[in-house]
């Protein structure tokens, strides 16, 4: 079949099945886990809540907090900066005496200045950026004390953000949007923890690996070159990280390897688990967003939009990594499918999973901001790489981040009932308050800060020695490597193209202020638009009302998220994977 080819011969009937029972489990997820947190972050009586309430007012007596003492927006964001600056400060601190502290068999030495600047940046941002290899750089003090709590507290933020957010939505006439404090406690202690608990012992139970010992040694099958008979093998508390990376959509692997790892994600059924729980918490906060706007409807029609979008790059991606090569087949490799084999492109993943969950969980994971990979995205054909990188220039908003998809997918439905009320002569209202000049500008800075964060630093590394100094591959696929960096730093995903050396104090440095650029910069105008729209009362709903839960506004939304997404990196993308896949196609 021809590479520009696009029908589903390429979907044999266990993929399809594969594809059905991970959507039909996740979406089943989405009303019991988005109800139940839509009562936790509304004080809402719980089960959980007789259990963990005494612990949370232990918490706010330990801390001096008053949980019903809240803040406008301005003190909301102000805590929301001094807390995540305070984890950054202890997280640079425990790296860079790190070879001092315990737990830490290996003797592992402390982390250079600009690599633990920009470990810090990462996993306070919830991007999860890796340019070092866990297993031979981190002690297990610094996976656990260090990393693991950032996944934790991380995506408690981007949760209590959106939380504020919604608020802004719903109350009326006033300045105040609830109590950060608050907010980022519960995440954690009703939300990511149990989550977390029950994640962990599943993977264990499928050989995930949780312990504390020294690496192992282990004598190897054949004798090598090197005078050694024996090979060493890293072990560690690997499945209590790996269940809140996932959760909380963080992504950073315990191993080099990440998920593609088999002390990571040792079967199948280890690789569904984890694929789940990529998605899980995004999607089903958007019908948290519905319960506690008092529209369910609403939440429904922002996790169709996004689903819309999602659906169709996936099958598309799987379509190019199934059909292959066409390199491989002037070298006369046999990409067919067969009874031996998987066929298309199984360059840079793992026999164990397949091209159909290799492609589903790059699609995911840079959906969902979560950065985390069971296959090499530099190995895949150049459109199919083309996907993830895609995902993540709209802006981590087609499912997102743990509570910062959401809220920037909110900043495109104002967007669009701002245009789309306009094209018609309806009142841009959504959700009973006004969408005025205030909102739209907060709004476009939010759009516009990514975009033009990665095209300039992307120009910056490609026209200095230092920024192509890293580079693996020339050409277009070189290009994409610097273009991937750039665009999972500020969107906040982690993810690598894998052929990048970014282990430089240039690449440190630089991707590090991405991530905070694209972290902070985005949450002060969100925080602020949910600040405005708080002050505002209500409007009923009238005749010049626009409807926002139809499909008409469903397809107008995703239509504007893929207008912005692509025209804006059209040119860059062009430079790219579109000039390698030319490039493919002309092998005779």
């Amino acid at each position: 079949m021809s590479q520009s080819t696009f029908n589903f011969d390429f979907l044999t009937l266990n993929g399809a099945l594969q594809i059905i029972v991970y959507f039909a489990v996740l979406f089943a997820c989405v009303k019991p886990l988005g109800g139940y947190m839509a009562k936790i972050y509304s004080g809402e009586k719980t089960l959980s809540g007789k259990i963990l309430r005494p612990v949370e007012q232990v918490f706010y007596r330990l801390s001096g907090i008053n949980p019903d003492s809240e803040m406008d927006w301005k003190i909301y964001c102000l805590s929301v900066l001094l807390f995540s600056f305070s984890g950054f400060i202890l997280l640079y601190s425990l790296l860079r005496f790190q070879d001092i502290l315990p737990l830490n068999p290996q003797n592992l030495p402390a982390i250079s200045p600009d690599l633990a600047f920009n470990i810090a940046v990462s996993f306070i941002t919830n991007t999860n950026w890796q340019s070092y290899g866990g297993e031979s750089t981190l002690s297990y003090f610094s996976q656990m004390a260090g990393l693991t709590v950032q996944n934790f507290v991380s995506a408690s933020v981007g949760m209590a953000v959106l939380i504020a957010v919604i608020r802004g939505f719903t109350r009326r006439n006033t300045d105040k949007i609830g109590n950060f404090w608050v907010d980022m406690l519960r995440g954690n202690l009703y939300i990511l923890l149990p989550l977390s608990l029950l994640w962990a012992v599943l993977l264990g139970g499928q050989g995930v690996v949780q312990s504390f010992s020294h690496y192992v040694s282990a004598d190897l099958a054949q004798a090598q070159i090197a005078n050694t008979n024996t090979q060493q093998i890293a072990i560690g508390p690997v499945a209590s990280q790996v269940a809140i990376k996932q959760l909380g959509t963080n992504g950073g692997g315990f191993f080099n390897a990440n998920s593609a790892h088999p002390f990571e994600n040792p079967t199948p059924f280890s690789n569904f688990l984890e694929m789940l729980a990529i998605l899980l918490i995004p999607t089903s906060l958007c019908y948290t967003f519905g319960k506690m706007a008092g529209d369910v409807c609403q939440g429904v029609a922002v996790l169709a939009a996004m689903t819309v979008i999602f659906i169709p790059l996936f099958l598309f991606g799987l379509a190019q990594e199934q059909n292959g090569n066409p390199k491989f087949s002037a070298l006369g490799i046999n990409q067919q499918a067969g009874a031996e084999q998987a066929g298309g492109n199984m360059e840079g993943k793992e026999t164990r999973f397949g091209i159909v969950n290799s492609t589903l969980w790059a699609a995911a994971t840079t959906a969902a901001s979560n950065g985390s990979v069971n296959s090499m995205h530099d190995s895949y054909t150049p459109l199919g790489g083309l996907v993830p990188m895609l995902l993540m220039k709209f802006g981590e908003v087609i499912y997102g981040g743990a509570g910062s998809g959401l809220y920037g997918m909110l900043v495109f439905v104002i967007i669009t009932v701002f245009i789309a009320g306009l094209m018609v002569g309806r009142t841009p209202e959504y959700l009973g308050k006004k969408i005025q000049a205030y909102e739209i500008k907060m709004a476009s800075l939010v759009i516009l800060i990514p975009c033009i964060t990665i095209l300039f630093s992307t120009s910056i590394a490609v026209l200095t020695d230092a920024g192509n100094a890293g580079v693996l591959n020339g050409g277009a696929q070189g290009f994409s490597e610097i273009l991937y960096a750039f665009t999972s730093a500020t969107n906040n995903n982690g993810s690598a193209f894998a052929g990048l050396n970014a282990n430089t104090p240039f690449y440190n440095i630089a991707l590090g202020l991405c991530m905070l650029i694209g972290r902070f910069w985005i949450i002060v105008p969100i925080l602020a638009i949910a600040g405005s729209l708080a002050a505002k009362n209500s409007v009923p709903p009238s005749v010049g009302t626009l409807p926002t839960h139809t499909p008409l506004f469903i397809a107008v939304l995703a239509g504007i998220v893929s207008i912005v997404g692509v025209l804006t990196f059209a040119p860059v993308l062009a430079l790219g994977p579109v000039a390698e896949y030319f490039n493919m196609i002309s092998v005779k």
